[in-house]
């Protein structure tokens, strides 16, 4: 089990890339006791929620694309992209030389712990998807 402020503290280091380099701003942060905690991204196109589940051990990333400037609905397959689909989408898209600066980008980052494990390997590879998105939503 990890505490509510050390997950969200950890989650905001990982995924600083979104406001430096994609135009997020953090829109929402969320600790429901020890149960589950939220933190949610924003721009003008797109939320990414970056949210888990404690008991569970259940660790998701969920990239929405706002449709009139609102959240799409959960299970709105074409608007709510979760990590993994993503991913087996990009797959095709990104050459050696991608995959290398993105490794260079999140070297200084030293995980502790199993969920610091997650958040890290999350964080590269939502960059690299966020990076190709146009091409993935093509798809």
């Amino acid at each position: 089990m990890i505490a509510a402020q050390a997950f969200l503290a950890s989650a905001k280091t990982y995924f600083a890339f979104l406001v430096l380099e994609f135009d997020f701003v953090q829109s929402a942060e969320t600790a429901r006791s020890v149960v589950f905690y939220d933190l949610q991204y924003r721009n003008a196109a797109q939320v990414v929620s970056i949210s888990y589940e404690n008991p569970e051990d259940y660790f998701q990333v969920t990239v929405f694309q706002l449709v009139n400037h609102q959240l799409p609905d959960y299970d709105d397959k074409r608007h709510t992209r979760h990590l993994h689909a993503l991913n087996q989408a990009l797959r095709p898209l990104v050459g050696p030389a991608d995959w290398q600066e993105n490794q260079r980008h999140f070297r200084a980052f030293k995980p502790e712990g199993a969920v610091e494990r997650q958040l890290l390997k999350a964080a590269k590879e939502l960059r690299l998807c966020l990076m190709h998105f146009d091409k993935i939503k093509a798809l």
